[in-house]
């Protein structure tokens, strides 16, 4: 029996490892969005942490109420398939807005001349920046080391976090919960908690992995469409799920 629970647990674990590297969809929306709205580490990781754990409770609370009413596998199989739809659209619709207002601001940022007359009649032109006179410009490395936040909040973890609630864990209900509903009740919290340590904490290794490995990537000019880009590179994710890709 104990066997049993550790072969279980085991592949919970490693399942969840797998299933969350399979999916890019899982790591890159963090990644694209921390650069480009200059996150500190600790933010980044607590909405990668809470974005995760979120993730897997919601196919937890179906899988639960699923063996407390005895319903079959294939209709919960089902829901998370519907489910999976739609947390594809979501990121999609996300991503497609993010990137039309990211384009937005950046050629509302557009360097141009402005004509300036002095009362002695000299004039000159100079340059200017609209968005330049509103914000101050933040070093991505300097605020990642030094953790630091930037006080201006946002909805935008908000919406992720709402997303990953949304979208399904499919691996979880039919191939773990199951198996370990004929044992007991202790091997199904067992079972998801290897599950979630294994798909969190994966989310969390490959998220700063890829945010350190960006940093030492020179990129000239790119901060100036970053926001374009993080939501091109959410909505690639999106349509990446919508394929089953």
């Amino acid at each position: 029996m104990a066997s049993d629970l550790s072969i279980l647990s085991a592949t919970a674990f490693s399942t969840g490892v797998l299933h969350t590297i399979l999916g890019p969809d899982h790591y890159v929306p963090f990644v694209a969005l921390a650069r480009s709205r200059m996150w500190s580490v600790r933010k980044l990781i607590t909405v990668t942490v809470l974005c995760g754990l979120g993730h897997v409770a919601g196919s937890v609370v179906i899988g639960t109420v699923g063996l407390l009413l005895g319903t079959a596998v294939l209709r919960l199989e089902a829901l998370e398939s519907l489910r999976g739809d739609g947390a594809a659209w979501l990121l999609i619709g996300f991503g497609l807005a993010y990137f039309v207002w990211g384009t937005v601001q950046a050629f509302r940022d557009v360097p141009h001349t402005h004509l300036h007359a002095h009362a002695d009649g000299t004039v000159h032109c100079h340059l200017h920046r609209h968005d330049a006179e509103h914000r101050h410009v933040h070093d991505y490395e300097t605020m990642a080391a030094a953790d630091t936040e930037t006080p201006r909040r946002s909805i935008t973890p908000w919406i992720l976090f709402l997303i990953f609630v949304f979208g399904p864990c499919e691996v979880l209900i039919p191939l773990l919960m199951y198996p370990a509903a004929h044992a007991s009740a202790a091997a199904v919290v067992l079972v998801v908690a290897a599950f979630t340590i294994g798909t969190v904490g994966t989310m969390v290794s490959a998220v700063l992995l890829l945010v350190y490995g960006i940093r030492r990537v020179p990129v000239p000019h790119g901060h100036h469409f970053g926001h374009a880009a993080a939501g091109l590179a959410v909505l690639a994710c999106g349509a990446l799920m919508k394929l089953g890709l």
